[in-house]
């Protein structure tokens, strides 16, 4: 298949482990942001249930991406480093790669999308990181960065599809169940934003030891819902992934090839959210959560205020995964979309 990315059989077959996101969480100790477990009366009236939201727009670079590219760049050894590295995104795992790579002194180039959100693109530039921008309608950016790799030695991050991402990104999981735990509570249904499925991959192997009782689904945009095609077909399933969605952080096609083994044995479904509900969430966490979340990191958030599933008497959690959002699109929200 054209611009195919190939995974080695020896990696896919290794996915993460409980062990191996403790050991991440040792790694990120002293420079992520334990972020905040918040807790809406608003919230909780509208359901009739009890709501907690992991508040990973609080994180570095306003998104839990740093978590997995700090991870991954601070296992690399003194060579590799010397090298650099390049990654491709839209914008939160270009941002995490570029800001853990200036924390460790590590080049970095991030192939971006011409498109990108500007509040992204000027976040990945921010932390020193060059810029390789590309059509998404015309050329691949795995290619691309492929070609950077291989041409000057780098080292290829990938966002999602790797053991060391997947594991950075589950230590959410473990903070979020050491905060049920401390609050007295235990999570009936945790829902989490789902693109490649990195982060679900991550969280829901952390909480399926830690919490085995709680039902976990991932939540995507109603235009990408890979993941909820291939659930139902019961293998992995490509998109077309050319229709409209603000939800640019989860634009994935197809589900990850770690990240799907991981997924299809600990998650109970995937639920689609449209546009419009993506929007109201938007409102009501910068209303009632005071929160700014990006249409990505509110996805969860927005199944839960739409009632995606049954919610009275329920404890619940939800992962708000990212907080970037341009300020005309976050006014536009605002205006446009009652809470």
């Amino acid at each position: 298949m054209k611009n195919k990315v190939v995974i080695p059989r020896e990696v896919a077959e290794s996915p993460c482990s409980t062990d191996e996101i403790r050991a991440a969480a040792e790694r990120l100790r002293d420079v992520v942001v334990y972020t905040p477990l918040l807790n809406s009366p608003a919230l909780d009236a509208r359901l009739d249930a009890r709501v907690f939201v992991k508040a990973e727009n609080l994180q570095r670079i306003g998104a839990f991406k740093f978590r997995g590219a700090y991870n991954f760049l601070s296992r690399l050894s003194p060579a590799k480093r010397g090298r650099g590295v390049v990654a491709y995104s839209s914008g939160n795992h270009a941002q995490g790669v570029a800001y853990a790579a200036h924390l460790l002194g590590i080049a970095a180039t991030i192939v971006m999308p011409e498109d990108a959100p500007k509040v992204k693109l000027e976040g990945a530039r921010r932390w020193g990181a060059a810029i390789r921008p590309y059509d998404r309608k015309t050329e691949s950016r795995e290619a691309i960065a492929q070609e950077l790799a291989s041409a000057t030695g780098a080292t290829l991050v990938r966002p999602f599809d790797d053991p060391d991402i997947i594991a950075g990104q589950g230590t959410v999981g473990l903070e979020l169940a050491a905060q049920l735990e401390e609050a007295g509570h235990s999570a009936d249904l945790l829902l989490v934003p789902c693109g490649g499925g990195g982060l679900l991959a991550g969280v829901s192997t952390a909480m399926r030891e830690l919490s085995p009782e709680t039902r976990i689904f991932g939540v995507e945009p109603e235009n990408y819902d890979d993941h909820r095609r291939s659930l139902k077909a019961g293998r992995r399933v490509r998109i077309k992934g050319d229709s409209f969605t603000r939800c640019d952080a989860l634009a994935a096609t197809i589900p990850g090839e770690i990240t799907w083994s991981v997924n299809r044995r600990n998650v109970n479904g995937f639920i689609t959210v449209s546009e419009a509900e993506v929007g109201t969430a938007i409102g009501f966490a910068a209303r009632h959560l005071k929160t700014v979340l990006e249409p990505g990191g509110a996805v969860a958030l927005a199944a839960i205020l739409h009632e995606k599933l049954p919610a009275r008497g329920k404890t619940i959690a939800i992962v708000a995964s990212g907080g970037n959002i341009d300020n005309a699109l976050f006014t536009a929200c605002l205006r446009d979309y009652s809470s």
